[in-house]
């Protein structure tokens, strides 16, 4: 981990009992959706794998044990899906701006880390894709 790195890892803490920050996470989210510039990559889908972390703001009626009372992740990914599905993206890290803005749209949601990678692009690397972090 490099310096910078470093420090954003120790700023930011996407569960923290001292804070009463809890990680609501989505992992390894496969879906098929039109991105990419290359003229190769135009007019079709392609798998993309997408991995969300959520720093999530507790209180009180987290622990209600009512699905009302917490993000729900199963909305989260329902939303993501949906967006995904509305048409042509050029940019991996479009998509992810995108599925930030969806988490953060839940004021409960303090940051959210997203991770999109495109998994059919390189024949010698499992994936290619971009990790970004958004904080309200």
């Amino acid at each position: 981990m490099s310096v910078s790195s470093d420090k954003v890892a120790h700023a930011f803490r996407i569960a923290n009992a001292g804070t009463a920050v809890r990680h609501i996470f989505i992992r390894d989210l496969i879906l098929h959706g039109q991105i990419g510039i290359y003229k190769h990559e135009q007019g079709k889908t392609q798998r993309v794998r997408i991995n969300v972390d959520l720093a999530v703001r507790e209180d009180g009626k987290a622990r209600s044990d009512r699905l009302t009372d917490v993000v729900d992740y199963g909305v989260v990914a329902e939303q993501i899906r949906a967006m995904v599905a509305t048409g042509h993206v050029n940019l991996v890290e479009t998509l992810a701006e995108r599925i930030a803005d969806i988490c953060l749209s839940d004021l409960r949601v303090e940051a959210a880390r997203i991770r999109v990678e495109k998994l059919d692009i390189l024949p010698d690397a499992e994936s290619v894709g971009v990790e970004i972090e958004r904080t309200r």
